[in-house]
């Protein structure tokens, strides 16, 4: 809606928006769509302005005649992007900061206590040991949020340290429509039933835990990446997904409660901003300075498949770490395969027994689809099943269900050498494709083939790592190519971190085990790392916008693995492309002190949206002011002072930007540039050097590309990078050519 042409007789938006609604229903003459109740469903006051109800399509066609309307929208699903990682990071005692506590006199720096990190997701389990407070100090006198109670969930669940808890479940309720009322599966409260939830609020900013691990793989102390600050869990996402209008009502109530950064390790596919609803809630986020962090999907390694690209969002793609859980396939023939498992029951002893593969006619016994295993065939022997379609985990089920006694899970082309370690509920190793296609070949050549696991749980120091996880979802950004995304990526693979007590580590209905902390994989895992991380950076440096820490976190990251070798992509072992790794890995140490950052204001990025193909009433819908006139835009989208640089030159042989430093390093600091990039293309940098007398002062430069004669027009993509350095500092940007628009 456009909240400023409500009519005076209205108290608040509410009523408004009530009235408007009511209107509606009496001029059809028709019952609202769920009779018995309101139709409007949430108000919303700062993410965005509207609300969401149920209507019928006319009803829909009649909102979007009326002048005060800016846009109706269906609601959409977005779906979760499914702890060596502190010292994998260098996170050992805060970044080696001291608390300056509460009431630090100076306002240099605030207290660790004082960041909340919003999640929203599952819910959470505040049982939990991550959500401990022992020794915390008392709760912000600020904070606003609360902890709404529910049947399985007492308004005393919450802490100094887990400080609010709400749920968000009115979308999801319309959407399951009658089959919520007929058998309502889960209860209305805070409480994480799936573990997803817990999980990523523990890895953003669990207390430490000794003694931690899955069923004994993994052990150690498990601790948030802020484990001083305090946990907010906002419960958007229940069995069948997260819906869009739960989703913005939690953003909308955590930007009140008062969160410093809001983290999501949710998404859906592209849209236009102004159709995202994590974008438009964001946007208002970020103007009140709050650090958003998303997870960039887990649709790797295929091209154009990023999620939550918004430029004022961070979009995080996962590696690994180095850490693993090695298992062993031993063939009849003496060969023996290595991959990895977190399987933690009885073995199988060390007798070999028969292995079988594509027992049948059909391609979904390949895949240990339910129901494709013959069970007089597959009772007593290990079964090879080939990777996808169904969850790697339900693969184990069906094989056990079929009689089967063991799994050997082989990727395929799609996923490549990358590793997942699954906590199978019988013995099973996962292997990549070049193992898997080796012993795929055994069987069919073999009279009778057999094979025996063997499992060796955990060893760390695991060379090359960080490896750009497969499964991480890759650039180019399909909704604005001139920006360059992912931004990062962070710890995402194997990762350990708490877990709900109503679920078995797998998931699976038929596993009833019961654990306290989970290792799981995807982007979802990485994003709450960035998201502790800008917490962290939140306390060092309280005055740093939401644009600010990005552009610390982007410019110092690194792009070479721990033998020093560029990073890998575990798709094809080849070299990694800032498609999939973006800057590069995070280091918060380097974070902290950055030296330059390329600093964004709300008006900045006003400027960016009006440079869009979006009407005036798109663009009023994503900033949410009435006054929005766009007599301020860039040329090029790709104008925008963005840490990182992605250039189209599509039917141009000329792209030229300019670009803002400020100082945050120290007094009379310079620079000097240099530049890396693919020989089709010239780049010229003035001036080359840049000098900042004091602290906070901000200098330009501009970078000129061309695209050299006889480059071939369908040319698919080239990179590079531009780096200001000094003894102290390499403030680094990655760049990325393209000649096409939309680069397929």
């Amino acid at each position: 809606m456009n909240p400023h042409q409500m009519p005076p007789s209205f108290a608040t938006h509410h009523d408004w928006y009530s009235s408007s609604l009511h209107s509606l229903s009496s001029e059809s003459n028709a019952a609202p769509a769920a009779a018995a109740d309101d139709p409007l469903l949430y108000t919303y006051t700062a993410a965005f302005h509207g609300f969401a109800a149920t209507l019928d399509e006319d009803e829909a066609e009649s909102l979007r005649a009326s002048a005060s309307v800016l846009g109706v929208y269906e609601d959409t699903v977005y779906e979760l992007h499914t702890t060596r990682t502190p010292e994998f990071l260098g996170i050992s005692n805060d970044l080696g900061l001291s608390d300056p506590q509460q009431g630090n006199p100076s306002g240099k720096r605030r207290a660790f206590g004082d960041v909340v990190v919003g999640v929203l997701d599952t819910g959470v389990w505040p049982e939990s040991k991550s959500f401990d407070d022992a020794g915390m100090p008392e709760v912000p006198a600020r904070w606003k949020g609360v902890c709404e109670a529910g049947p399985d969930f007492s308004a005393k669940s919450c802490n100094k340290k887990l400080i609010g808890a709400r749920f968000f479940s009115k979308g999801y309720h319309m959407a399951s429509g009658a089959n919520f009322l007929k058998k309502p599966k889960e209860a209305e409260s805070p409480r994480d039933q799936d573990g997803h939830g817990t999980h990523t609020a523990s890895t953003a900013a669990g207390s430490p835990v000794s003694n931690a691990s899955l069923l004994g793989y993994a052990s150690g102390t498990a601790r948030g990446m802020a484990e001083h600050a305090r946990v907010a869990a906002y419960k958007v996402c229940w069995s069948s997904g997260c819906f869009a209008s739960d989703i913005l009502a939690g953003m909308d109530r955590a930007i009140l409660d008062g969160v410093d950064v809001l983290s999501l390790s949710l998404g859906g596919g592209t849209a236009p901003y102004y159709r995202d609803t994590i974008a438009i809630g964001a946007f208002t986020a970020m103007e009140k300075g709050i650090f958003v962090s998303c997870s960039a999907g887990n649709s790797g390694p295929v091209r154009a498949t990023l999620a939550n690209v918004s430029p004022w969002i961070m979009t995080v793609g996962a590696g690994t770490i180095d850490r693993d859980f090695p298992a062993y396939a031993l063939l009849g023939n003496g060969k023996r395969y290595a991959g990895v498992s977190l399987y933690s029951g009885h073995g199988m002893g060390h007798n070999p027994v028969p292995l079988i593969y594509n027992k049948g006619s059909n391609i979904s016994g390949d895949l240990c689809l339910p129901g494709s295993l013959d069970p007089a065939l597959t009772r007593g022997k290990v079964v090879l099943c080939d990777r996808g379609v169904n969850a790697r985990v339900e693969k184990g089920q069906v094989v056990r269900d079929a009689g089967g006694v063991g799994m050997i899970l082989a990727n395929t082309a799609a996923n490549g050498e990358e590793l997942v370690a699954d906590s199978h509920l019988i013995p099973a190793v996962a292997v990549g494709r070049k193992m898997g296609d080796v012993i795929r070949e055994y069987v069919k050549g073999n009279a009778s083939p057999r094979a025996v696991l063997s499992f060796r749980g955990t060893v760390v120091n695991v060379r090359p790592s960080p490896v750009v996880a497969a499964f991480s979802s890759r650039g180019p950004n399909m909704v604005t190519p001139q920006i360059l995304k992912p931004d990062v990526i962070g710890p995402g693979v194997n990762i350990l971190a708490s877990w709900s007590a109503a679920a078995g580590p797998t998931g699976l209905e038929s596993d009833i085990r019961k654990t306290l902390f989970n290792i799981l994989s995807g982007t979802s895992m990485s994003c709450p790392h960035i998201s502790g991380v800008a917490a962290l950076l939140k306390s060092a440096h309280p005055n740093w916008s939401p644009s600010a820490i990005k552009s610390a976190l982007m410019t110092t990251a690194y792009n070479q693995d721990n033998t020093g070798s560029p990073l890998r992509d575990a798709a094809g072992g080849a070299f990694s492309t800032p498609w999939a790794h973006g800057s590069g890995h995070v280091d918060p140490q380097k974070a902290l002190s950055p030296g330059l950052v390329y600093d964004l204001t709300a008006e900045d990025y006003i400027a960016f949206l009006c440079s869009l193909d979006y009407t005036i009433d798109h663009v009023k819908a994503i900033v949410k002011r009435p006054n929005v006139t766009c007599s301020r835009k860039f040329s090029d989208p790709g104008e925008l002072n963005y840490p990182s640089f992605s250039v189209v030159f599509d039917d141009k042989k000329v792209v030229r930007y300019t670009r803002e430093l400020t100082n945050v390093g120290t007094t009379g600091s310079a620079y000097n540039v240099s530049v890396t990039g693919p020989s089709m293309v010239g780049v010229t940098v003035k001036p080359m050097r840049l000098i900042f007398p004091k602290v906070g002062d901000k200098r330009r430069y501009t970078v000129t590309f061309v695209s050299k004669k006889g480059t071939n027009p369908t040319m698919r993509s080239e990179f590079g990078s531009i780096v200001w350095s000094n003894a102290q500092n390499q403030v680094r940007s990655p760049v990325a050519y393209a000649w096409t628009k939309l680069v397929s």
